[in-house]
C-alpha cells in the first residue's frame, strides 16, 4: 500500500508540470502584439518569426503633450490661461511635476513671442512652477 502511493506521487510530480507548463504554452499560443485593428499582428508560440521585434510606434511623452495642448492654450487665449491649465493639471497629476518649470519657461518664451513685448507677456505672470514662466520671459528678450 505504502509503494503505491510512493509510485502515484512519483509519477504526479513528473506528470504534473508537463501538463502545466504544457498548457500554459496553449494559453498564450496567441498574443495580439499590434493594436486591436482588424490589421493587426498576431504571432503564435511556435511561429518561426517571433524572434522579429514589431515596428514600435511613435508614442509622444505625456508632458509633450500636455507642452503642446497648453502652447495652443496660449496662442488661442492668452498666457493666463495656459497657466491656469498648467497648474489644473499639475495638481491633477503629481507625475508631472518635474517637467512643471521646462513647460513654464516654453509658455514664457512663446508668450514674448506673441505679444513682441516681455513686458506684456510679464503680465500674465502666476506663481506656477516657481518663476519658470518669468525665467523663460527673460531668456526670449
Amino acid at each position: 500500500m505504502n509503494s503505491a502511493a510512493r509510485r502515484i506521487g512519483r509519477t504526479l510530480a513528473l506528470v504534473l508540470p508537463v501538463v502545466l507548463v504544457l498548457s500554459g504554452t496553449l494559453a498564450v499560443t496567441r498574443v495580439p502584439w499590434a493594436s486591436q485593428a482588424a490589421d493587426s499582428q498576431v504571432l503564435t508560440a511556435s511561429s518561426g518569426t517571433a524572434a522579429i521585434k514589431a515596428q514600435p510606434q511613435a508614442r509622444r511623452a505625456p508632458q509633450d503633450i500636455l507642452r503642446d495642448r497648453l502652447l495652443l492654450d496660449l496662442q488661442e487665449k492668452d498666457p493666463g490661461v495656459a497657466l491656469t491649465h498648467l497648474q489644473k493639471e499639475m495638481n491633477a497629476r503629481p507625475s508631472l511635476a518635474k517637467h512643471c518649470a521646462s513647460i513654464a519657461r516654453s509658455l514664457g518664451r512663446a508668450a514674448v513671442a506673441k505679444y513682441g513685448a516681455a513686458h506684456r507677456a510679464q503680465a500674465f505672470s502666476r506663481p506656477v512652477c516657481d518663476t519658470s514662466f518669468a525665467t523663460g520671459v527673460a531668456a526670449a528678450q
